[in-house]
């Protein structure tokens, strides 16, 4: 396999209420500890507020909250995962983030046809690894622009 396969097959491994999900690396530019959050008045429910990383202010998601799970606890093993998609970037609160995969796009199965609505729209597949199953998220559709996502002025400034 070619090193650019390697690369297309790379995933950051982490977890969200006890489930194991990945991102492509190619879109994730750094992991970072999760510090101060600042609240940002009106802002959509999974919308945890701003920080600054690096210097670089960036709008915070609470992906639980994104994908339609429970909101968890921040501890010392939550991350953020700072990922950009075209002109957006932003930063991903995660429970935890510390393991690195690759996944061959001949193992990724389809996500089961029970699984619809906005469920299905941010999956891009499961696959299973070892003893678990990874939920493979499709981080332009986290962040595409539609009704129910991130309105134009939660693009990054100077991104």
């Amino acid at each position: 396999m070619s090193a650019n396969g390697q690369e297309r097959d790379a995933y950051v491994l982490f977890t969200l209420a006890d489930a194991t999900y990945a991102l492509a690396t190619g879109v994730i530019q750094q992991l970072d500890m999760v510090g101060a959050v600042t609240p940002v008045p009106n802002a959509l429910p999974y919308v945890a507020g701003i920080v600054s990383v690096r210097g670089q202010v960036l709008p915070a998601l609470d992906l639980r909250a994104r994908l339609g799970l429970p909101r968890g606890e921040r501890t010392l093993r939550s991350r953020l995962l700072v990922v950009r998609t075209g002109e957006r970037t932003v930063a991903l609160i995660v429970d935890s983030a510390r393991e690195f995969a690759h996944i061959p796009a001949d193992v990724l199965r389809a996500p089961p046809e029970a699984i619809g609505g906005r469920s299905r729209r941010y999956l891009r597949g499961v696959a299973p690894l070892g003893e678990r199953l990874v939920l493979v998220l499709d981080a332009g559709a986290l962040l595409a622009d539609g009704e129910d996502t991130l309105p134009a002025q939660t693009r990054a400034a100077g991104a």
